[in-house]
């Protein structure tokens, strides 16, 4: 079959492409194709298809039989990526996405004694089916199958030699390529954290992807391993292997398919073992840019001002996870200049940016947040960074960096704006302090976006928006369905909704005299402030999320 021809007489191709596709050296016309992205994999695999007379099935609207998959050795479903999808007439209907593997078909179906009668669907679809089946790893476990040299995680920095039966299992081959999976998936799927967690029953593995768990479809039998595994992570952040009754944190350093990426281990003894969870940083993933995260046009403006102040301290408050940092070193990345000397006191260091000096701070040593505030102020600075407020010391430290004639960005973990006037008096700071020197506030969530491609418009009823929407309600909105791009899910990525308060001399007197944060709020609404509910209203309105993030992600606003 000449496959150019083929693609070229149903016009999904031009000749031109097809000349561009030859040029890839070593690959089947129709794969280089589709990898420069010329032709889509289904469009290809459907044309191809009708001329073998082979038929293209979408697997997520399929009916599997579970029960089938156990007739067929794991090592050859995951070698070949060949799916079962259900037994017809005396065959088994078998999903691959090489029309032209007659081979793999052929070996599996002697392996198993049935008649194989093959169906196309894409790749990805097969081994994401075949993943969520026989788990993440499921081929590594018995040692079943050699990982793909283009998979392997390399360790940037060694690892030290660890003697006893635990370390020789930490170490042994199936073991080391099964945490790289896990490592692998994650990153695959775009995860900012894996949680590892002991149960009675065995080893639960979950992701969190958009700020959501998910939990990871693993086989049974990782259960037997779980305490290899466990120390194979210990000995990749170089911890101690034996202790096993004390919390303890590490760092691994790993380049996985030429990302650098930084982990953060956190292991704790809990009552069924050590539960693991590890926060992925991918640097190459992540983009300082002000305008990227999601401010409103007017809020930007605000805020771009506030940033550019001589003097004074500007707070970025939320929860753990809302973004505060990416927004803070977004800022930074906005002002930064060979004539200006910034400063950054953290813990830890996230992400290494050029031109910023980055200090990590180390409390078993005595340097502190404060601690290290204090040495800054020697190195003339013109703008520091704190990584977070958490104690009087700190705070108090901040303010005085600010009244000696610096520009302080911080974050503090507070629920709104007008939360953090109120949090900084509690922590033992002056009021007429806190006044003074706080310039602006700038609350923040993570929402998760619709997916473009499945995302779905209807007209809202009644009962379809809050009380607090508001008036007129828009004629339509959009609502999360689930597509194989978003693994059903309904949503891809997030964005960030915020809430500005601007410090005036208003604001600044409530301050002084000890004023609620409700009253503090109440002033900032009748001075125009726009909330974080309000702001996620409009995102709404624009297509961008749905009501029911909004809703999770904030709480209801004074009025």
């Amino acid at each position: 079959m000449d496959i150019g021809e083929l693609l070229l007489s149903r016009g999904l191709v031009s000749r031109d492409q097809i000349q561009r596709g030859l040029q890839q050296a070593g690959k089947r016309l129709d794969h280089s194709l589709v990898e420069l992205g010329f032709l889509s994999e289904e469009a290809a695999l459907q044309a191809i298809g009708e001329e073998l007379g082979m038929r293209y099935v979408e697997l997520g609207q399929v009916d599997v039989d579970p029960e089938l998959l156990g007739h067929f050795p794991a090592r050859e479903i995951f070698r070949h990526a060949l799916f079962p999808i259900r037994r017809r007439n005396g065959s088994v209907v078998m999903a691959t996405s090489d029309p032209f593997d007659l081979e793999s078909l052929d070996e599996l179906g002697s392996l198993s004694g049935f008649h194989l009668e093959p169906v196309l669907a894409r790749r990805e679809d097969i081994v994401r089916l075949i993943k969520e089946r026989l788990g993440v790893g499921g081929d590594t476990i018995g040692e079943l199958v050699a990982q793909r040299s283009e998979e392997d995680i390399e360790l940037l920095e060694g690892i030290e030699a660890q003697e006893g039966e635990l370390a020789e299992m930490a170490q042994a081959a199936s073991v080391v390529r099964l945490v790289n999976e896990l490592l692998i998936e994650a990153l695959n799927q775009k995860s900012s954290d894996v949680h590892l967690e002991p149960q009675e029953k065995g080893l639960m593995i979950r992701y969190r992807i958009d700020g959501v768990l998910r939990v990871q479809p693993v086989p049974p039998e990782i259960n037997q391993f779980s305490a290899a595994i466990i120390s194979r992570l210990k000995i990749m952040a170089r911890l101690n292997i034996a202790e096993k009754r004390l919390p303890q944190d590490g760092r691994i350093k790993l380049r996985v398919q030429g990302r650098e990426i930084d982990v953060r281990v956190s292991i704790i003894p809990m009552l069924h073992g050590e539960g693991i969870v590890m926060r992925l940083l991918d640097k190459s993933r992540m983009v300082f840019n002000l305008k990227n995260v999601g401010l409103p046009t007017d809020m930007a403006a605000t805020f771009f001002d506030l940033i550019n102040l001589p003097h004074g301290i500007v707070l970025v408050t939320g929860p753990t996870g809302s973004g505060k940092t990416t927004t803070l070193y977004s800022a930074l990345n906005e002002i930064k200049s060979p004539e200006v000397k910034i400063i950054t006191v953290e813990d830890p260091v996230e992400y290494h940016m050029d031109g910023i000096s980055q200090i990590q701070v180390h409390s078993k040593i005595g340097l502190t947040f404060a601690a290290g505030l204090r040495s800054i102020l020697r190195h003339d600075p013109d703008v520091i960074l704190i990584g977070e407020i958490r104690d009087s010391e700190t705070a108090n430290s901040a303010i005085q960096a600010s009244l000696t004639g610096h520009l302080v960005f911080s974050t503090l973990h507070t629920n709104d704006t007008a939360g953090a006037f109120t949090r900084l008096v509690d922590m033992g700071v002056e009021p007429y302090l806190v006044a003074s020197t706080i310039e602006g506030i700038l609350a923040q969530r993570l929402v998760r976006v619709l997916c473009k491609l499945c995302k779905q418009p209807f007209k809202p009823g009644p009962g379809d928006l809050p009380d607090d929407f508001p008036k007129p309600w828009p004629a339509e909105i959009f609502k999360p369905v689930g597509c194989r791009t978003c693994r059903d899910t309904g949503y891809s990525g997030r964005i960030g909704i915020y809430e500005l308060l601007r410090t005036d001399a208003g604001a600044r007197q409530l301050c002084i005299e000890q004023a609620s944060a409700g009253k503090i709020k109440e002033y900032g609404l009748a001075q125009g402030m726009t909330t974080l509910r309000m702001n996620g209203w409009d995102k709404v309105r624009q297509g961008i999320t749905s009501v029911e993030e909004v809703n999770r992600m904030t709480k209801g606003d004074i009025r």
